[in-house]
């Protein structure tokens, strides 16, 4: 077993209203277990619509670093950041993502800032493939990139493992188990700590944790020097 790899427990916490960040699993490591996320879904990239000057705005995109309370504040939302929950049906512990589309409350007086349509940029590998930029695509590109580099792994293996340990957030962060305390929490789609990425980092990959191949394509790196492959990967280990 590696001697960076560190032992974690296998829940979660979730954030506030006003945090900022999502808590996922999977320490990644040697005795590291692949845990339970209890996070959701990235929401899929939405296009803001703006309310005609002198009218109320309508609708907010959700920026990077943006929580509830900070949208109500900039707004001067009425009602606080509890209403804005309350028009989009959000309930604890009140998850928002960047490019996502709120509702706003009627009443809000300050016009909303006018956003470009969002459009998904495809990640691409060599022969020019291009692969969408949502879970399925990042699998796929990482498939394409294991296999360029000999490290066995299927779909179905990374996307079990992916949804038991992130629910698909590439964003997830463990910031409460042995590994956050030392310093080195698990972080992205399979929840894979520092040491344990820079490790089994696959060249040609982003040096980023969080970017969802570079992400998922260490972390079978890993399961294919440790286990064999990520197919063999089916709980904690």
């Amino acid at each position: 077993m590696p001697r960076h790899a560190a032992k974690r427990s296998s829940r979660t916490r979730r954030i506030s209203a006003g945090g900022a960040v999502t808590v996922g699993t999977f320490a990644m490591a040697a005795t590291a277990v692949f845990g339970t996320a209890v996070t959701a879904h990235a929401a899929p990239a939405s296009t803001a619509v703006t309310a005609p000057a002198g009218h109320a705005a309508t609708t907010y995109t959700v920026k990077k670093g943006d929580h509830l309370a900070s949208i109500a504040r900039t707004l001067k939302v009425p009602g606080g950041w509890p209403a804005i929950a309350s028009a989009n049906g959000l309930t604890s512990p009140y998850v928002i993502y960047p490019d996502q589309v709120l509702t706003l409350p009627t009443g809000t007086t300050k016009p909303a800032t006018a956003a470009k349509p969002a459009t998904a940029k495809p990640a691409t590998v060599a022969g020019n493939q291009a692969y969408a930029n949502n879970l399925d695509g990042w699998i796929k590109h990482s498939l394409a990139v294991m296999r360029q580099n000999g490290i066995p792994g299927s779909y179905n293996g990374i996307y079990r493992n992916v949804i038991r340990e992130s629910s698909g957030n590439p964003r997830a962060i463990n910031l409460w188990d042995s590994n956050a305390a030392k310093g080195i929490p698990s972080k992205g789609l399979l929840q894979v700590i520092q040491p344990t990425f820079n490790a089994y980092h696959v060249p040609g990959t982003s040096w980023d944790i969080y970017e969802p191949v570079a992400n998922i394509t260490a972390a079978c790196n890993y399961a294919y020097h440790r286990y064999g492959s990520i197919d063999n990967v089916n709980g904690p280990y």
